[in-house]
């Protein structure tokens, strides 16, 4: 009978933690760990949006993106093809590495990273006519040109790895879920969305924004709230932001679950407590009375 006292007082004794002196109830401020944004301000007015993009400035080729890179001379014959170069062709894809370069096989690697595909391009033929007036191959074994204008390059980007933007979802306490998508600079919020499969079960549609990235923290953050609702039941597009290398779009959790996410979390090692002591109790007494009732018979 001690041990059951003892576990009621322990339940008491808890249940008194979680609730403050004098409100009889949780506040929010008691399981709010993911703070609401700075400035959840009206967006500004210059902000694109669905109906009102803006073209992005020239794509800075970065790792890990995949070229398509080739390199031609002058046809041998007028009207006649291109001809690639020897001895070994430079036509196809090529990843980016690491450190910023391509391989270009016998011909060397050149630095692209940064570079729009223009300058990409210009580095290209550059290195290539440098290497063809170095490398250990007669006339004719190699290609070989006398300026450097009759070399033909054409660099594309087919693969757009370098550049994303993140989608995080709030779990209600129990996590993040963080998922990164490629930047090919016509998404939007909805688009964005529609990539992880909508809100999540626990997602309020009240509390979805875009973070847009600042150089510093010494910098106001820019927080552009979105009217969920208005974009997907209405088609109110003046919230359904074009979305921007960098961007985070974040979506909480509904305050419901995470009040129930912050019971979950304080109350289940209570629970665990008082089951391993009603056990221990149970256990006790089963014994005890057990050796009482054997000792009288």
């Amino acid at each position: 009978m001690r041990l059951e006292r003892g576990c009621r007082c322990l339940a008491l004794v808890a249940f008194a933690a979680l609730c403050p002196a004098g409100s009889g109830c949780l506040t929010l401020g008691s399981f709010h760990e993911i703070p609401e944004p700075a400035a959840v301000l009206a967006p500004p007015s210059d902000v694109p949006t669905e109906l009102n993009m803006v073209t992005l400035p020239p794509y800075a080729i970065g790792s890990p993106d995949v070229l398509l890179i080739s390199v031609y001379t002058l046809p041998r014959e007028k009207g006649g093809p291109a001809t690639v170069i020897g001895p070994q062709p430079i036509d196809g894809p090529h990843l980016v590495r690491p450190d910023g370069t391509v391989n270009l096989g016998i011909w060397g690697s050149v630095s692209v990273a940064g570079l729009t595909t223009d300058q990409a391009r210009e580095a290209v033929r550059r290195h290539v006519f440098n290497a063809m007036r170095s490398l250990p191959y007669g006339p004719e074994k190699a290609t070989e040109v006398d300026d450097i204008n009759k070399l033909y390059v054409a660099v594309d980007v087919v693969t757009y790895s370098s550049k994303a933007y993140y989608v995080i979802t709030d779990g209600a306490g129990f996590g993040e879920q963080i998922y990164s998508f490629p930047v090919k600079g016509n998404e939007t919020v909805l688009d964005a969305l529609a990539n992880v499969n909508g809100l999540p079960a626990v997602g309020s549609k009240k509390h979805v924004w875009v973070a847009r990235r600042t150089p510093s923290c010494n910098q106001p953050e820019q927080i552009l709230p979105v009217d969920y609702i208005g974009i997907t039941q209405h088609g109110i597009a003046a919230t359904n932001y074009q979305i921007l290398p960098g961007d985070r779009v974040y979506v909480r959790a509904d305050e419901a679950f995470r009040v129930d996410g912050f019971l979950q979390k304080v109350l289940t090692p209570i629970e665990r407590l008082l089951g391993v002591t009603l056990l221990g109790s149970s256990t006790y007494n089963s014994i005890k009375y057990h050796s009482t009732g054997t000792g009288g018979g």
